[in-house]
């Protein structure tokens, strides 16, 4: 009986130094940065409109060069909690001025935090993740140009489980991917994988077009086919080429949109959407027209 008790616990701590280690932070090779251009703040720009950096660390109604103050502080309510968007502007104490380009290519890349920490996915790096280390390197070189800002955003307020981050580590082994969501093929058209890495990378499109699951990750077996909103009591609509989605919309009718907000039925973007409107208009029209013709050529789901 007492080897019995001795082979359980030994399990037992077996397993819990398995479940630590598999629960870690992993962040990225030493080496993964090497052989890139220097941070290219002019391209960096074009990658934080796609990014869309300022519709959730920008001051609530913050308008023209205020959006460029990314003082954080958006609470975003879940059913997992109250997440609060943190400052990153490029001050050196309270944003993420002392960082240096590895610690933003893994918060980025990887969810890891310049301590070894794991990031909450309401920051999305499950998307950012299929980003380049280029235009991670290039967004950060611009994001270095914006104004600092002072003060501390606050924390998140979550109950328990979801307070404990070692968890996040456990969800990201469920969740947690950098290969694309939809696969094209190799003999996909330009525009149309340029669609794809603004839409499943950068973009994040994802984050709010797509269902989740009970653990909160997104259900990529229905990818871009809409689901509650996470803010209130509507839906984010469905965005794939179906009856229930935009599959009446042309390519154009897209593009469009992302420009100007107006649909072909003369609605208009409004809510968290028309930040997004807001942000896309400053793409280059090639990069709106890439978005078009993949949202025109991945599956349709009801």
């Amino acid at each position: 009986m007492r080897r019995i008790v001795y082979l359980a616990a030994g399990v037992v701590v077996i397993g819990g130094v398995a479940a630590w280690f598999m629960a870690s932070a992993q962040p990225l090779e030493s080496s993964a940065l090497n052989g890139l251009e220097p941070g290219d703040a002019a391209r960096g720009e074009q990658v934080f409109w796609a990014g869309g950096c300022v519709s959730c660390h920008s001051r609530t109604n913050a308008q023209g060069d205020e959006q460029l103050e990314l003082a954080g502080g958006l609470a975003i309510k879940s059913d997992f909690g109250t997440f609060v968007a943190p400052n990153i502007s490029p001050h050196p104490e309270d944003g993420i001025g002392s960082w240096s380009d590895m610690d933003f290519a893994n918060a980025m890349l990887r969810g890891v935090s310049p301590e070894g920490r794991h990031y909450y996915p309401a920051f999305p790096y499950t998307s950012y993740a299929r980003m380049s280390e280029q235009d991670v390197v290039d967004l950060f070189a611009f994001m270095k140009t914006l104004p600092p800002v002072e003060g501390d955003a606050g924390e998140h307020d979550l109950p328990f489980p979801f307070s404990v981050r070692a968890g996040v580590g456990l969800w990201k082994m469920l969740y947690f991917s950098d290969n694309p969501v939809v696969a094209l093929g190799d003999d996909v058209d330009p525009a149309i994988a340029r669609g794809q890495y603004l839409v499943e990378g950068p973009g994040h499109c994802g984050e709010c077009h797509s269902p989740r699951g009970f653990g909160g990750g997104t259900d990529t077996s229905r990818w871009l086919a809409g689901g509650p909103a996470m803010a209130g009591d509507g839906r984010v609509p469905n965005i794939t080429p179906s009856s229930d989605g935009i599959g009446s919309w042309s390519a154009d009718d897209i593009a469009y949109y992302l420009e100007s907000g107006f649909t072909p039925d003369f609605d208009s973007a409004g809510g968290e959407m028309a930040k997004v409107v807001r942000n896309m208009a400053k793409l280059p029209a090639e990069d709106r027209d890439a978005i078009a013709a993949y949202l025109k050529a991945i599956p349709p789901h009801p």
